[in-house]
């Protein structure tokens, strides 16, 4: 069973990394982080559930 967890490759909080591998191991989190950002321009929502995930996920117990 997947599960939703904070990443090691992180820049912030490990939030977009943790999300990038749960949607696809291949996937770059760079991209989930672009993504992020052009919608928390316009969506103040985003920051709110960016910082909720931050203090709710827990640590990943592998590097991915």
């Amino acid at each position: 069973m997947k599960r939703l967890r904070k990443s090691h490759d992180k820049k912030i909080a490990g939030v977009c990394g943790g999300v990038s591998h749960y949607i696809n191991p291949d996937l770059d989190p760079v991209i989930i982080r672009v993504i992020t950002l052009v919608f928390g321009i316009f969506n103040p929502i985003v920051w709110i559930t960016y910082l909720v995930l931050a203090i709710m996920l827990p640590d990943s117990e592998y590097s991915f």
